[in-house]
């Protein structure tokens, strides 16, 4: 069963934060770590290359879901978080 697709929450960003990305993004040719926010999000906490081409696959392939991202900022970030730990290389 897929998760159940909600809105994106305003000025949340936790998908843009906890997981580690190793494809390029612009302004961060190596991708970047887990734990360390996108260069690419904005001080409103939303995607400067949103439906562009230079964003990354494993980004536009992420959707947000309650089970995700939960009530909270700091939910998804734990549940992104726990996530990003177990499915380490």
């Amino acid at each position: 069963m897929n998760p159940t697709p909600i809105p994106c929450r305003p000025d949340c960003g936790a998908c843009c934060t906890a997981p580690s990305i190793s494809s390029p993004i612009p302004g961060m040719e190596n991708g970047k770590p887990a734990g360390v926010r996108c260069i690419q999000l904005t001080a409103a906490n939303l995607c400067a290359i949103f439906g562009q081409a230079e964003r990354p696959a494993c980004c536009s392939g992420l959707n947000p879901s309650e089970e995700m991202c939960g009530t909270s900022r700091e939910e998804a970030l734990l549940w992104l978080t726990q996530l990003e730990r177990a499915t380490r290389p």
